[in-house]
């Protein structure tokens, strides 16, 4: 079993998970780039997994529906309209085509549903909009607490389990964490790396939780490099009592989403 990058609109990425015969798409925004992979590489499609509501991750449903009906996996807690099958925080998913087993993660924050697709055999991370390369999703609908506990769930993975996020944010991630952790060489090295893949046109994601952990500023607000450089930035009070992670957090957040 492998996954296949579809990418689509202007960064996003579709992944296809397959078995040389059947496949399962996650978050097909767009169902064009969908069909062209499907036919390209001569599989069915089996099963839709989705994350979250937004219309990038959603929008080729029922395209998609019109050439196979599957089942729809997605969020219990959000109104998504294609959805045969919700699904809840710590579900058990078996999609028999593949023979492929999913737990199903909830990870508000980004919004109020949520969720995350974990492959414990394969070591596959489909985190969505929660957890991105070298950042995370914005907080449309939930909360810096929800968000810093969802990422915990994420974090508390194995090292090497590979992240797959849907969109190619990824240098400009990695330039707010330089921004924020100028002598952290970890960091540094991977900016470079990243910037080769980029320059010839190749994708950046997956990660792994590991690399994340090292590099990743939200990842790290409790570092204490990264709460200086809050203070410094006149973000966070100097006085240490006064200081609480998830302010941290939310600090670093208000931080990015205003950073050029």
């Amino acid at each position: 079993m492998s996954v296949l990058t579809v990418p689509a609109f202007d960064d996003n990425y579709l992944w296809l998970i397959h078995d040389g015969i059947n496949a399962a798409v996650v978050d097909p925004g767009d169902a064009a780039p969908v069909i062209a992979a499907l036919r390209t590489h001569g599989l069915t499609l089996a099963a839709i997994l989705l994350t979250h509501h937004h219309a990038d991750h959603v929008g080729g449903v029922p395209t998609l529906l019109q050439h196979a009906q599957v089942p729809v996996y997605g969020p219990a807690g959000e109104a998504i309209p294609t959805i045969t099958e919700p699904l809840w925080g710590d579900d058990l998913l078996h999609v028999a085509a593949l023979s492929l087993d999913l737990k199903v993660i909830d990870v508000p924050g980004h919004t109020k549903g949520h969720i995350a697709y974990y492959a414990a055999r394969q070591g596959w991370l489909f985190c969505g909009d929660t957890l991105f390369a070298g950042g995370c999703g914005r907080l449309f609908e939930g909360t810096a607490q929800q968000m810093v506990a969802s990422l915990a769930k994420l974090t508390a993975l194995p090292g090497d389990t590979k992240v797959y996020c849907a969109h190619e944010y990824t240098l400009s991630n990695l330039r707010f964490a330089h921004e924020i952790e100028p002598g952290n060489t970890a960091l540094t090295s991977r900016i470079a790396a990243e910037q080769a893949k980029r320059s010839h046109n190749e994708p950046t994601v997956p990660s792994t939780i590991a690399l994340e952990i090292a590099t990743n500023p939200f990842l790290r607000y409790k570092e204490k490099a990264v709460v200086a450089r809050l203070q410094e930035a006149g973000r966070l009070p100097t006085a240490p009592s006064q200081i609480d992670p998830v302010e941290t957090f939310a600090a670093l957040r208000e931080w990015k989403n205003n950073y050029k």
